[in-house]
Formats: structure tokens, sequence, C-alpha cells
């Protein structure tokens, strides 16, 4: 009898998806904003009036709100807040004026929803907007992140000779099943607070604001599960997520790893590789395995995240001493794709995961997984070289990338004069 790869048995016994699969991969460099990104003085939540609303209060474990306004998309570097939601667009627009008018519009939107209150009306009489956030909405209880795909930068807008050097469609890796309908866009918006009628409401008022100038190509909520018992939060495979990764205390790191600069056009100068990604986890099969067959897939323990080599969940994993994998097996998630030598301490990158629930696929399978973003300075030194070195790891049993694109977020919106993107149209 031939050896068939579990994914194959699993196909065959009809417990996964039936195939449309789409691109992305659970693996690239597990990086987490660590609390030295967040100061413990700033309130813990957004306000309405005076008054914390969401997650504030005693015990909360969310940072806070970060401002708009910044040399970059401030919002990069912080970790992710518990309702998401992740909107390809299609542009509409069909020369380089249309789409600074654009971006205009779509800047002013996205300040007025985070500073608080109704945006003003996008020429249409008699609405002050969706209405379920009440008269007047809460204030610092939003965060966005905008970032253009390969198709903002073409003769259509006289940006070819623009383009961020490492731009281009997604790669598509090993083991990936990628479904067009999820890949691709022109703009990515990345919105995220701490209630998700905030959330829901923002996307609302720019689809409304921006109507004829963009079009959504495909949209994805998420969440961040706040952490159990503490420390950092699960992924739906039950295991603490984005343990290990840059220090964005550490502007010397976050530089090399996370600006880009070096070699790009003046205007990307501060702006960072936003790579997007849908990764489909074949929960039900994953149930069946052992809990310490999974933890030596992952190289960690499933209750408290420290590696297999002991200690805590912030403990490093002693490979120096466990050259053989008896401990954390050498081709474990963990071990591959942050080996920590000098050789692979610059592939590092910064890892922003949201987990979804998308309900069940047309055989009865619950559909639910992880929108894996990560932050690069230099896409292919990083996420592509770690994402290569994933290939056949054994967590692609249970997880099929199935959908995202590449994005360059540029630098972020200085002040109240200024808007996305407006070095790259000057």
């Amino acid at each position: 009898m031939p050896n068939l790869s579990r994914r194959t048995m699993l196909l065959r016994a009809g417990l996964a998806t039936g195939g449309a699969g789409a691109a992305a991969a659970l693996a690239a460099c597990p990086a987490h904003a660590t609390p030295s990104a967040t100061n413990p003085q700033l309130p813990s939540g957004p306000v309405s009036g005076d008054h914390p609303i969401g997650k504030a209060g005693g015990g909360n474990p969310w940072r806070p709100i970060l401002p708009f306004h910044g040399a970059h998309q401030t919002a990069v570097l912080g970790d992710p807040l518990p309702e998401a939601t992740i909107v390809s667009f299609d542009l509409l627009v069909s020369n380089k004026a249309e789409l600074t008018g654009l971006l205009r519009t779509l800047t002013e939107h996205v300040r007025a929803l985070i500073g608080g209150g109704v945006p003003t009306p996008a020429g249409i009489a008699g609405t002050d907007g969706s209405g379920i956030l009440g008269p007047s909405a809460p204030r610092h209880a939003l965060e966005a992140i905008l970032a253009f795909g390969p198709g903002v930068f073409t003769e259509k807008f006289g940006l070819a000779d623009a383009k961020p050097r490492r731009l281009r469609p997604m790669d598509t890796f090993p083991n990936d099943q990628l479904d067009p309908a999820w890949c691709g866009g022109d703009l990515l918006l990345t919105l995220q607070g701490y209630e998700r009628d905030v959330v829901t409401n923002a996307l609302r008022d720019v689809c409304r604001a921006t109507r004829g100038g963009m079009q959504i190509r495909w949209k994805q909520d998420g969440f961040t599960s706040s952490p159990k018992p503490a420390g950092h939060p699960r992924n739906l495979l039950g295991f603490k997520d984005g343990i290990a990764g840059p220090d964005t205390g550490n502007a010397a790191q976050v530089g090399e790893l996370v600006w880009a600069g070096a070699g790009e056009p003046s205007w990307a100068a501060g702006g960072t590789y936003y790579v997007m990604r849908r990764i489909r986890m074949l929960v039900e099969f994953w149930d069946r395995v052992s809990t310490s067959e999974q933890e030596r897939m992952f190289g960690r323990r499933k209750d408290s995240g420290a590696p297999l080599t002991g200690g805590g969940e912030e403990s490093l994993p002693n490979y120096s001493n466990d050259p053989n994998g008896n401990a954390i097996p050498l081709d474990s998630h963990i071990r591959v794709a942050n080996p920590r030598t000098p050789e692979t301490a610059n592939s590092q990158f910064l890892r922003r995961g949201y987990s979804y629930d998308a309900g069940v696929d047309a055989v009865g399978n619950l559909d639910m997984g992880l929108m894996f973003g990560g932050f690069n300075a230099d896409l292919d030194r990083q996420f592509v070289a770690v994402q290569k070195r994933l290939v056949d790891e054994p967590l692609v049993d249970y997880i099929t990338p199935v959908g995202g694109s590449y994005f360059f977020a540029p630098p972020g919106v200085r002040d109240t004069t200024d808007f996305y993107g407006s070095a790259l149209l000057a």
C-alpha cells in the first residue's frame, strides 16, 4: 500500500473541504508585538464621553488605542484587538487625480471615525450614517491600517515606476490551495477595535463615502480572544499564538525588520510590506490528534505555551542542548520558522493574526481558521524565506492556506492636512 499523507487520507475520507482552497500559510515566523509597545499609564480602552467602554476596567488584558497620526501607520505595531474586519477592495477610479481624491476622502473618514463622532455625510442628504452607534460615536475606539496592492502601481495611475521593489501578486507555495475569490485586491483596509459594532460602523461609513471609487473584492471578519488564563491569546488550534518575534519597543529592531527603506522608492520609507493570508484550519481532524502529538508539531506545551525544552511561555527554546530534536523535533513549527541562528535572525517579521469563523462549508465541515498578517521590511528576506523553510512541516496536514495577497502599507498620515499615500501621489 502506498504511503499516504494524513492530508490525502483525510480528503479520501471526506473529512476535509471538497476542493476550493486558496493561498496562505499558518506558518510564517510567529512574531507578536511585545508588552513594551504599550504604555500602562494610558487609558486601557475606548471612551465615550469620560467613561471607558468595551474591555476597559480592572484586569483588562487589552492595550490602549493608538493615535491615528504619525510618521508610520501606528496600528502596525499594536497587538491585535478583540474585533477586526479585513477588507480587500478593487479600485474603480480611472486616473491619478481620481485616486488622489479617493484617498483623501478615505483618510478624512477614517480620521473622523477614530476621533469619534459622526463623519461628514458623503453627498447623501438626510442621513448621519448607519446609526448603529447612537447619536455620538465613541472616541479612541478604532484603529486602521491601509495598504496598496500591485494594481495601484500601473501606468493607469502613472505610478508604475514608483512600485515597491518586492511588491507583486502573492506567491503560491507548496500545499497552498488558492481560491481566486479570496486573493488579490488593490487596497487592503484592516479595521479593529474593542467592539464589533464600532468596526462594522466604520466599514459601512467607508463604503458609503467611497462608493463609485472602490468596490469590495473580499471581506473576512476576525477576532482575538482574551488570554486564557494569561499571556498571549490562543488560536483555534488551542495554542498560544505569536509568542516570539521582534520587540516593538526596540527602535533599531523595528527599523530593520518592519519599516521598509533601503533600496525602496523614496516615498516608501517608513512603510511596510503587509502580507495577509487566509488559512483554513481542519479543526475536526485536529481535534482527533493526541495533545502530545500536537505539542511536538508546534514545539510548545499546549497548556502553558512553554517550549518543550522547559521554562515558561516567554522562555527561549533551548536548541543548543537539544541538537537531535529529542525534546523539540527538528521539523516542529517553532524550530523551522525561527531556528534562532545568526543566519536567520534577520528573517523574523512582525506577526499579526486574527481567528475567523465563517460557518460551515458545502459538505458540513467547520470553516474556521486564521487571518494571518505579517509586516516586513523586505518581503523576500523575511516572509518568503520563512515560508520556504516551512514547506511540508507536519502542520500542513491540518491547515490549508486558501487566500490572501501581498500589499504595501504606506507611511503614516502625519497630521490633519496629510492623507494616505500623499508622498506617492505628490
